[in-house]
């Protein structure tokens, strides 16, 4: 596993600074950042099967392909991570978001090569604006409305109840499963209803298809062994379900 998925518990990371800047936005360029993420959502192909039923053919735009929060991070933290600590937070968000573009074919490196050229010799000079309110529109809508992950019924292999073991799928370039959980034991405090899809696919990490929500509580003692604080309390996690196995003598 990377280092940038789920530094939970993980110790040695005392030589990485802090930084404890409350504001949003710390520069004026993240805003656009900000709001670039979100037009490709808004416009994102899988809101057409969004409950709150879209009408994307109405929308006169050119982006046409899938783009969801689970794009933005898995393009996020495919970087190396040296290079990964090494950026701010909307950096890493640009980084993404620009290798999904070029991958997608929306813009060439040449393309973009020849705009940072121009803009860094004109830092001023006005940015590319398009007006037109149908886009407007529907981002708006989006921002109303939202979308939900929830893909259909489910079919939970595990009940409310039910000892469970965190699985240690292959490392893969991203994941949804914090590295502390790993093979320890936890109980099912919740089941989520209707299956829920990630939109990407994570490989040997094994989520994208639609599948079983939970939130399973884990003891303290159970995770942090010896070094628990006093009166430490639980910890609830909502896993997916091809993270989760059947914990051996639980039933």
């Amino acid at each position: 596993m990377k280092l940038q998925h789920g530094l939970g518990g993980l110790e040695g990371l005392e030589s990485f600074p802090l930084v404890f800047d409350k504001r949003v936005f710390a520069q004026d360029w993240e805003k656009r950042i900000f709001g670039i993420h979100t037009a490709m959502m808004g416009l994102s192909s899988s809101l057409r099967e969004s409950v709150a039923g879209y009408d994307l053919d109405a929308v006169p735009t050119t982006f046409h392909t899938t783009w969801t929060w689970a794009h933005l991070r898995s393009g996020a933290e495919a970087m190396h991570p040296f290079e990964y600590f090494k950026y701010r937070y909307y950096e890493k968000w640009l980084g993404g978001i620009t290798a999904y573009l070029i991958e997608q074919g929306y813009l060439t490196e040449a393309e973009l090569d020849a705009a940072t050229s121009r803009f860094r010799g004109e830092p001023a000079a006005p940015l590319p604006e398009r007006d037109d309110p149908a886009v407007d529109d529907q981002v708006l809508d989006y921002l109303r409305r939202g979308d939900s992950p929830r893909r259909g019924p489910a079919e939970p292999a595990f009940a409310v109840g039910d000892e469970v073991v965190v699985r240690n799928p292959p490392a893969t370039d991203h994941t949804r499963l914090p590295g502390y959980l790993r093979g320890h034991r936890g109980r099912v405090q919740r089941v989520f209803e209707g299956n829920y899809s990630y939109f990407v696919s994570t490989g040997g990490d094994g989520l994208g298809e639609p599948m079983p929500v939970y939130v399973v509580r884990f003891e303290p003692q159970e995770l942090w062994g010896e070094e628990t604080e006093r009166n430490a309390g639980p910890l609830y996690a909502e896993l997916y379900q091809v993270y989760l196995s059947e914990a051996k003598g639980s039933r």
